[in-house]
């Protein structure tokens, strides 16, 4: 059954805490074997990547087939039905739209000692977008994924996606098509991640490496970043709703299951100030999973990492909230403006009774790819500005110079870096 809290009960804390520490991903000692896969790829290239990839998907490729043809891409495009395609359409324009307002300016002025001071922004040169594949489609993570690095400038987009038994659901390139994806490769897992970090002789290196994937993925993602940039670490996903007595209990219900079919330690969790509330929820989640086709799944979630909280204010299911720092976080409520300002570590926040956190998931036009596992307190979800550097512009004129010297070159001696302050000090004497 789903942990049931009272904050009122005099070991909530405790129990609260066992919450937060909960372990909800299997433990698995991949580090050894990722480390071996990647040396391996950097070894040999190539030939590593068609006999990992042969090995461990059955695809059936070779070097000359490891990328799919412009041909390939459109073939698969025309086999998604129209109404698929317009709904994919429908999320790229609104992906697009709301991350064209990320992109920063840039900055140049010059101060009242006549230093001229500015910031500019420049995109990564080449990006690799690793996205679950075989028959498991999941179109809305290319999209999420390509379209910020797009709107970022992004020259060279490769994206890895695996083909276990050489399938592929055609929607995954049919998203690929309508972000302009066109460098697409068979491959997953570690040897995919190793190959965008190092480059072989059919896939050249990028810059960074973005997209989620197994633990196999998520252990070579860490051990390439330095060699490449990555997004972040994804862990299982989660979701927490504060709801108050105007919320409908069935919309809560399916909103929690949403989450829960995710399945892979995902974790749906309510707070509430209304304990009624609280008992109707629970109520129709056992309905509700009854009826859901693939019930076991998101019936199992439910029961292992499920919670259900009720609280004495709305104020305090903020602070609880900040504590657990959720991927998702509904505000079900008739006026969730006045609790916006309160809930600080989210990695999405949606507004009221009629933002489903679904809508985020596909077309609503905000980013899915959010930080997980409590990582919201320190990190945010993937936008154009993961794709962007900030480079610092600064120029002095010789009085600006001159103001600035006696100052720059104590600190530089007290420092004891003596060259520091010569390369200020010669300028003063020309």
């Amino acid at each position: 059954m789903p942990l049931r809290l009272d904050s009122a009960a005099a070991d909530f804390e405790r129990q609260f805490s066992l919450l937060l520490d909960g372990k909800r991903e299997a433990s698995k000692d991949v580090g050894d074997i990722v480390a071996t896969i990647i040396e391996d790829v950097r070894t040999r290239g190539d030939a590593a990547l068609v006999e990992l990839t042969n090995k461990f998907d059955k695809a059936g490729i070779s070097a000359s087939t490891l990328a799919f043809t412009e041909q390939d891409i459109a073939a698969a495009a025309r086999q998604v039905p129209d109404r698929v395609r317009a709904a994919l359409q429908t999320a790229h324009d609104r992906i697009k739209a709301h991350h064209q307002k990320q992109k920063p300016e840039d900055q140049l002025y010059t101060d009242a000692l006549g230093v001229t001071l500015g910031t500019r922004w420049t995109a990564v040169d080449a990006v690799g977008i690793y996205v679950p594949g075989g028959l498991a489609s999941y179109p809305s993570s290319v999209l999420m994924n390509a379209v910020p690095a797009r709107v970022a400038g992004v020259e060279r987009i490769a994206m890895v996606v695996p083909t276990p038994n050489g399938e592929i659901a055609p929607a995954i390139l049919a998203a690929a098509e309508i972000a302009g994806v066109t460098e697409i490769y068979r491959i997953g897992g570690a040897q995919a991640v190793a190959a965008l970090a190092y480059g072989t002789a059919s896939i050249a290196r990028v810059d960074k490496v973005v997209g989620p994937g197994n633990a196999y993925v998520a252990s070579a993602k860490r051990q390439v970043f330095g060699q490449v940039g990555i997004d972040m670490i994804a862990g299982p996903s989660e979701i927490l709703v504060i709801a108050d007595g105007t919320a409908n209990p069935a919309w809560i219900a399916a909103d929690l299951i949403a989450q829960a079919e995710h399945g892979a330690g995902a974790q749906s969790i309510l707070v509430t100030v209304d304990a009624g509330l609280a008992d109707a929820v629970e109520a129709e989640m056992d309905r509700q999973l009854a009826l859901l086709p693939k019930q076991d799944i998101a019936r199992q979630g439910w029961e292992e990492f499920g919670a259900v909280i009720t609280v004495g204010s709305l104020d305090e299911a903020a602070m609880l909230a900040n504590r657990i720092a959720s991927e998702h976080v509904e505000l079900a409520l008739d006026d969730p403006q006045v609790l916006l300002p309160s809930i600080r570590h989210a990695g999405a926040i949606f507004l009221g009774h009629h933002t489903p956190e679904a809508i985020g998931d596909y077309v609503g036009g905000s980013n899915h790819v959010l930080p997980t596992a409590r990582s919201a307190r320190f990190a945010s979800g993937l936008g154009v500005l993961d794709f962007m550097k900030r480079t610092s512009l600064l120029g002095c004129t010789p009085a600006a110079l001159a103001a600035l010297a006696e100052p720059a070159v104590t600190i530089a001696e007290v420092e004891g870096l003596d060259g520091h302050g010569r390369s200020i000090s010669i300028r003063l004497n020309a």
